[in-house]
């Protein structure tokens, strides 16, 4: 009797145990939401700024290349000879800013003083000489000196008092220095001369074509020897960081999703080894569910768009390849009732 009993526990106790598995194991797959859909293909068609000969092709297709990397180059040796040409005229015309900005040389100062008093001692002695040549004209009746004498005497003494007029203003030119307008000019002309270089030296750097983020060449669209223009794309990029998945939550799952949450994606490839992620993205706006997403509910109900962005550094997803998200929406409950 003790035994049936005993038995009779030992029944009922594993039983009220597998109800509660059951029931907790049925409430996390309720709480999960199991979406399906794709990795997005997201690529860049990479061009030239400018125009000119490619000279290098550094990548092939299929090639996997990081951020920054130089995967074709373009002939500047034309632009580098510009580029010389503009830094000989930079140096060229910073000396003559600095010669403004200094002012006068003492020397230059000297040799006005010299050149005003040799102005000076001319025109004393051509004035004397206009002086004796009146006085013997008045004393003499006109006869000591003629007409003609007088006038080139008197034509002298007024061309040697401008030439010193004109000595007198050198000098005080030369002590006032350059003009803060010349200056000015000089600045300015520095400045474009080197806006001109650093032009000339973006261009030679825009030669390197440089891969803007992660990648995988899709397609390469020229060779060395070809002309190259910003028209002309050279590579075709697929790129793979971060990775996004695209899926779609019908309304009455919409309320168990927010930003942030976290994801599982698995792929056919790799079933027991899901990528972590976070969505990203809820779109505010319905839309039909796409033919190429899976759903257990008519293909016509409207559903909103969810992104999942993922860090696959282990390379497990492919772009375009069909993936199952899992997203635990009891995260989502907890963190709305705080």
């Amino acid at each position: 009797m003790k035994k049936s009993v005993v038995a009779a526990v030992v029944v009922a106790i594993l039983l009220a145990a597998g109800l509660v598995f059951w029931f907790t194991r049925s409430g996390k797959e309720q709480d999960a939401i199991i979406l399906h859909g794709n990795v997005d293909i997201r690529q860049v068609s990479l061009a030239f700024d400018g125009s000119g000969r490619v000279i290098q092709m550094a990548v092939e297709e299929g090639d996997a290349v990081r951020a920054g990397q130089v995967i074709a180059r373009l002939d500047t040796v034309s632009l580098g000879l510009q580029a010389r040409n503009a830094e000989a005229q930079v140096a060229a015309m910073r000396e003559n800013l600095l010669k403004l900005r200094n002012g006068t040389r003492p020397e230059d100062i000297a040799q006005a003083r010299a050149r005003l008093a040799s102005a000076q001692a001319t025109a004393r002695r051509a004035a004397d000489d206009y002086q004796r040549a009146q006085t013997v004209s008045a004393s003499t009746d006109g006869r000591g000196v003629s007409a003609q004498e007088l006038d080139q005497a008197r034509n002298a003494s007024q061309v040697a008092k401008a030439q010193f007029k004109e000595a007198e203003a050198a000098l005080r030119l030369a002590l006032r220095g350059p003009r803060s307008e010349d200056i000015a000019a000089a600045e300015a002309q520095v400045k474009s001369a080197e806006a001109q270089l650093a032009l000339l030296t973006h261009q030679i750097d825009q030669g390197a074509l440089k891969a803007p983020s992660d990648a995988v060449v899709r397609s390469r669209l020229l060779e060395v020897g070809d002309m190259a223009a910003p028209q002309k794309p050279v590579y075709e990029l697929a790129l793979t960081s971060p990775k996004w998945i695209r899926v779609y939550v019908e309304e009455a799952d919409l309320g168990r999703v927010r930003m942030g949450q976290r994801a599982a994606v698995t792929s056919d490839s790799f079933p027991d080894q899901p990528v972590a992620g976070t969505i990203g993205y809820i779109s505010s706006v319905a839309e039909f569910t796409p033919k190429s997403v899976e759903t257990e509910s008519l293909r016509t109900a409207l559903v909103y768009e969810v992104r999942v962005r993922v860090d696959d550094r282990q390379g497990r997803l492919r772009l375009g390849q069909p993936v199952t998200v899992r997203i635990d929406a009891g995260a989502a409950k907890a963190g709305s009732t705080r």
